[in-house]
C-alpha cells in the first residue's frame, strides 16, 4: 500500500468518526406514537373538523343511548327551517311545564303565559338543558293540528334529518332525549352531527355561551329577566373549549358532545355513558389533549 492510498484510507476513517461523534448523517430518530388515553365511557370518537379524520375511536359505532346530547338535532331541525324567524314570539304553555313536572326532566324553568322567543328558547334548550324549551320548540316546528300530531311530526324531522346526514346508527323518539327506548345514536355519528350542526352561526354562539340572561314579555305585558347557566363545565375550564351539549340520565349515565379550537385546528368529539359527571368531563380532556396531539 503506497503513501498516497493510506492517505486516502485515513482521511475516510477519520470522516467515518468525525460522523460518527457529531450525528451529522445520523438518521433522525421516529416520533413516538402518540397512545391513545384510557376513558371510563362505554363510547368515545374524536375528529379533526378540517379533515374529518378520526383521532380516536372506542365503541365508536355502539348504538347507546344519547340523553340530552339529542338535543344537539332539536336545534338543528329548527335552525334549519327555510324563512326562520329567531324572533319571532312562542307563547309558553301550560303543557310544556307540566311535562317538566311529570318527567321530572330538566328545565330553562318557562313561565306559563310568557312570550319567548324561538332565538331564547334555543338558549333555553342547550344551556341549561331545558325540556320544557324543546317541547315549545317542537310544537312550533311540528305539522299538524294537535300537539300531539305536531310532536310526532317533529320527530320524525329529527330522524329524517339524521338519514339526510348519513347517521346510520341514529333513531330519535323524543325531542329531547327522554326517549321510550329508542333513542339512541353513537360516538360517531353524534360526533359528525354535532360538527354539522357548529356551521350554523347562530347555535355556534349559543353553545359556547357560559351564562346568559334574556328578557321575556310576561303574560300581562311586562318583562321578566330569564338567567340559564350552560351544563358544560368545560367552557372556562379547559383552554380553547367552544361547546356542545352535555346529557345525563338513568340509562345514559353521563354523556358530553365537546368542541375546542386551538392553533386555527377545532376538534369535535363525543364520550357516551361515562360514569359520573367528573368523569365524563375527564374522558372529553383526555380526548380533546389527545386530538390536539394527534
Amino acid at each position: 500500500m503506497n503513501s498516497r492510498t493510506f492517505s486516502r484510507l485515513g482521511a475516510v476513517h477519520v470522516t467515518v468518526w468525525t460522523v460518527l461523534a457529531t450525528g451529522a448523517a445520523v438518521a433522525p430518530a421516529q416520533a413516538a406514537p402518540v397512545r391513545p388515553p384510557s376513558i371510563t365511557a362505554k363510547g368515545g370518537f374524536v375528529m379533526n373538523t378540517g379533515s374529518g379524520a378520526a383521532l380516536y375511536a372506542k365503541g365508536a359505532d355502539s348504538r347507546l343511548p344519547t340523553g340530552s346530547t339529542a338535543k344537539i338535532m332539536t336545534a338543528q331541525v329548527v335552525l334549519s327551517q327555510r324563512g326562520l324567524d329567531l324572533d319571532r314570539k312562542v307563547t309558553v304553555q301550560m303543557a310544556y311545564s307540566d311535562y317538566i313536572v311529570a318527567r321530572t326532566a330538566s328545565s330553562a324553568r318557562l313561565i306559563v303565559g310568557d312570550k319567548v322567543t324561538v332565538r331564547q328558547l334555543l338558549y333555553g334548550l342547550l344551556l341549561p338543558s331545558g325540556c320544557d324549551a324543546a317541547y315549545a320548540l317542537a310544537d312550533t316546528y311540528g305539522t299538524g293540528s294537535t300537539r300531539q300530531a305536531r310532536v310526532k311530526s317533529f320527530v320524525g324531522k329529527m330522524n329524517a334529518a339524521a338519514t339526510g346526514l348519513g347517521l346510520k346508527n341514529t333513531h330519535f323518539d323524543s325531542f329531547d332525549g327522554i326517549g321510550n327506548g329508542k333513542n339512541y345514536s353513537t360516538p360517531r355519528d353524534l360526533t359528525k352531527l354535532a360538527g354539522q350542526a357548529m356551521k350554523n352561526p347562530t347555535f355556534r354562539a349559543i353553545v359556547k355561551t357560559k351564562s346568559t340572561k334574556q328578557r321575556v314579555t310576561t303574560k300581562s305585558g311586562g318583562y321578566r329577566d330569564m338567567s340559564w347557566t350552560n351544563t358544560n363545565k368545560l367552557l372556562g375550564t379547559y383552554r380553547g373549549a367552544i361547546g356542545v351539549k352535555t346529557g345525563s340520565g338513568p340509562e345514559a349515565k353521563y354523556c358530553l358532545v365537546f368542541a375546542a379550537t386551538r392553533g386555527g385546528r377545532t376538534v369535535v368529539g363525543t364520550v357516551l355513558a361515562s360514569s359520573s359527571e367528573v368523569n365524563r368531563n375527564t374522558d372529553a380532556t383526555k380526548l380533546m389533549d389527545h386530538g390536539f396531539r394527534k
